[in-house]
Formats: C-alpha cells, structure tokens, sequence
C-alpha cells in the first residue's frame, strides 16, 4: 500500500493560464451581437414612439428630449461596450481542460477539466446560423445550466471541437475503469 503524503506546494509551482494563448472568436460573432442591439433598442424605440403618440402628454417635451437623449447615449454606450466586450472574448483547448475568457469591467476566466464534463452541446441561433457560426456548450455535473458556453465559434469549427471532446471524456472513462479494475485485481490479491 502507497504511503500518505500531503506536502505544501509553492504558487510558482501551479499552472499558470494566463499564460495560454487564447484564440479570438470569429469576427462575424461582432454582426450578431449589433444585430441583437439594434432589434433591442428598436423595440424600445418604438414602444417610446407608441406611448409619445397615444399619450403626448403623459411627459413634458422636456422629458421627451431627456429621454431621446438617453436613448441615444445608451444605444452608443452599448455598441461601445459590445465592442470592448468583444476584443476581450478568447478560448482555448488544452491536453486536461477548456478556457473561456470575458467580460471589460470584471473579466472572467472559466476553466472546465474535461473530466467534469457530463454533456457537449453545440447551439446555432437564427442569426448565428445565418452567418455559420454556433455556440458550443459544455455542462459539468450538477447544474442545469451551461458551465462554460463558446459563441461565436465556426459551425465547422464548433462540430470538430464538440467531436475532439466526447472522443477525449470516452478516453477519460475508459483510462478511469482501467484503473478501477486494475486497484479490485490489486486488492483480490492481497
């Protein structure tokens, strides 16, 4: 029987992710995200159109303006950040795990150990479709939701990554009931 030992183990020791080579994520995921602003602020313009036109008087034209120039700096503020937010979007695929990086303000990275995976989905929007991108989604045990979620991926792209996945989780079983088999044959024979 193995020994027990629980030695400390320095910073400079771990991995470093930061130090991996994120890959950008298909410039045409840009168009999408505009287009999902501009259908969002369209909305709101003409429910402001609606309600200016049944209720004219339900603000001043003070309030009219100020909202008009809100509106305005809001669409700019938006597409702005989307921009910024975009730059910032990058993955990778590594020998154990999956590399997501976002966000302007807080940026997040998510790492996900391919041995955690439970499911790989791969998800095309309307306009996602229309530019033949896809989303690939992978789910860990014990959520309902998406762990980790890749947009803007080519759909070529996305189906090749989903495939290299499932072969690398089936590899991961099968190298996870050897070594289960192997330690029931090490104790039959203690």
């Amino acid at each position: 029987m193995e020994e027990f030992t629980n030695k400390e183990i320095s910073i400079s020791d771990l991995p470093q992710f930061e130090s991996v080579q994120l890959k950008p994520i298909q410039s045409a995921f840009y168009k999408v995200i505009l287009i999902n602003i501009g259908i969002v602020f369209t909305l709101l313009g003409i429910g402001l159109g609606v309600l200016s036109f049944l209720q004219s008087d339900f603000f001043p034209n003070r309030v009219w303006l100020l909202i008009g120039t809100g509106y305005v700096i809001a669409l700019g503020i938006s597409i702005m950040f989307s921009n910024l937010s975009f730059k910032y979007r990058g993955f990778a695929f590594r020998e154990h795990d999956a590399i997501y990086k976002s966000g302007v303000i807080s940026q997040t990275t998510t790492i996900v150990p391919y041995k955690r995976i439970q499911h790989v989905a791969l998800h095309q929007g309307l306009f996602s479709r229309y530019f033949g991108l896809a989303s690939l989604e992978l789910f860990t045990a014990g959520g309902s939701s998406t762990d980790l979620e890749i947009n803007g991926l080519t759909f070529e792209e996305a189906q090749r990554y989903k495939i290299w996945i499932i072969q690398k989780i089936d590899a991961l079983i099968e190298e996870s009931e050897e070594e289960t088999n192997q330690n029931l044959d090490d104790q039959d024979e203690i």
